[in-house]
């Protein structure tokens, strides 16, 4: 690597030009055409021989002078990035390859952004990633209980907890791969590895598949309780599609348009003007509207029945109604509360970060408890289970104290030793 390009002329007017820009510079190409002559008359009076890169301005709009080849570039740090204020005494740097083409990103690593206007907001973000981490962990516990519970007990597999426990697999799935990505560092974000962003698609597949089995979830409550449908002629390769198979080409057509429209930083996030991520948000939040019509009627079939019903039916419709009242981490409809941020005061955006944190978390949690450990059919097989173990436990104990018993002059027989185990 060749020498490192000095620090020249403040950028000033550099910044203050590249922050009349808005996000989308072809909505302003005069104002973009001003910035790219401005950074080449910076550059007039750098005599440079042999190989050299041009004058060019990139993504963040820092100005990159003309530089000779092998030479490595620093800049000091943008002012502000995506809104956020930075360290302007800190540098970025860049390298002029030895072919006299610029390296096709930038170092942005030693910029820090500078959070002392914002102390209080920062230390909650880092409580509530605390929350989120130790939510999603506890989460994967729970769900995996659950998990093993609806493989062992084949007694209660029904069409009902079938869903449930496909409910649940997403929800494994999605945290696990959630964790995954928390894993990779930066620098592989800027590299945009192949894997990188293989493994993304894979996370926003399972996202999609946990909502498409939420509306399955709802589908079935609505059709069994609305439309008074016999459950016993749905059939469960219809809700198996619907889960596993219709998020498919919706994060197919996602990846193809991320690949020739916003092929960077591994395909996470969302960059300011573009609305690909919609292709696989829009359908997501189409269910949840779907879901909250679905609870809607189910809510109100339910106290239509329970305002008609006899002293005798009361009490079951109102456990019903409560029942009913829990779908709603099940069903997804936390999500659309915090689909706008709810203001700009410290109070209201501290309450965002907490709540909103916990919810998204624990919602692995919530729906574990819900439908498996108070599922009165999965407490009564599992305690049926443990039953038939202990008496089977209890039973080979018995007969191994009846084999180890001395032998007398007398022969002890097999029936002998039946009838000691039966005791």
């Amino acid at each position: 690597m060749g020498g490192r390009h000095a620090l020249w002329p403040p950028p000033g007017l550099l910044w203050a030009l590249s922050l009349a820009l808005p996000c989308d510079s072809s909505m302003s190409l005069p104002l973009s055409i001003l910035l790219e002559r401005y950074c080449e008359a910076l550059s007039a009076h750098h005599n440079v021989s042999g190989p050299y890169c041009n004058a060019t301005i990139d993504q963040i709009r820092t100005c990159w002078p003309k530089t000779g080849a092998g030479e490595l570039v620093e800049r000091p740090c943008p002012e502000f990035i995506n809104g956020v204020k930075y360290n302007t005494t800190r540098n970025a740097y860049r390298e002029c390859m030895g072919n006299g083409t610029w390296a096709s990103k930038a170092n942005y690593s030693q910029c820090e952004p500078i959070l002392v206007e914002e102390t209080k907001p920062a230390f909650h973000y880092k409580v509530a990633i605390i929350i989120t981490y130790l939510g999603h962990c506890i989460s994967i516990g729970a769900l995996t209980i659950a998990f093993l519970l609806f493989l062992c007990l084949r007694s209660i597999r029904c069409l009902r907890n079938i869903i449930h426990w496909n409910l649940i697999t997403t929800f494994i799935l999605r945290n696990v791969t959630w964790f995954t990505l928390q894993l990779i560092d930066h620098n592989i974000h800027e590299s945009n590895e192949l894997w990188c962003r293989c493994l993304t698609t894979i996370f926003n597949y399972f996202v999609v598949t946990n909502f498409f089995w939420m509306f399955v979830e709802g589908c079935y409550l609505h059709t069994a309780i609305v439309m008074t449908y016999s459950t016993d002629k749905l059939r469960k390769w219809v809700f198996l599609f619907i889960g596993w198979c219709i998020p498919l080409p919706i994060i197919i057509a996602w990846a193809v348009c991320k690949l020739y429209y916003d092929n960077e930083q591994c395909w996470f996030g969302k960059e300011p003007g573009k609305y690909i991520d919609y292709i696989y948000q829009g359908p997501v939040i189409l269910v949840l509207l779907i879901n909250f019509v679905f609870l809607f009627n189910i809510v109100r079939i339910l106290m239509t029945k329970l305002r008609a019903s006899t002293t005798s039916e009361t009490i079951q419709y109102r456990k019903a109604v409560k029942a009913t009242l829990v779908l709603l981490p099940l069903l997804g409809i936390t999500y659309m509360l915090f689909f706008v941020n709810p203001g700009e005061d410290d109070i209201s955006q501290i309450f965002f970060i907490y709540f909103n944190s916990f919810l998204q978390s624990f919602q692995g949690f919530f729906v574990s408890v819900f439908y498996c450990f108070l599922n009165g059919e999965v407490r009564s097989a599992a305690r049926k289970r443990w039953h038939r173990w202990q008496d089977h436990h209890s039973l080979r104990v018995r007969v191994a104290r009846a084999m180890s018993i001395p032998t007398s002059p007398t022969r002890i027989s097999f029936h002998s030793i039946k009838q000691t185990a039966a005791v």
